[in-house]
């Protein structure tokens, strides 16, 4: 649902929520259902995804999130 470069991502871990900034450490991690922020850059600029659970990997300074049942929702 989206692909490029943000200067950070939260996410809704199964033990709480986590950020994921530049150079983040290698990691795997469930995801419960929640709320996905990507933060685009340090303007406030963000795009949001409801997800119903999944996975993350961030390696190489990449994040990639495997979600069920992601939907865009609107900025608030």
């Amino acid at each position: 649902m989206f692909t490029g470069e943000v200067y950070g991502v939260q996410m809704p871990g199964i033990s709480g929520s986590f950020e994921v900034l530049d150079k983040h450490a290698p990691l795997v991690s469930a995801l419960k259902p929640g709320r996905v922020k990507v933060l685009q850059d340090k303007q406030n600029h963000y795009l949001h995804f409801d997800i119903q659970g999944g996975f993350v990997e961030v390696l190489n300074n990449r994040v990639t999130v495997l979600a069920e049942g992601a939907t865009a929702v609107e900025s608030e």
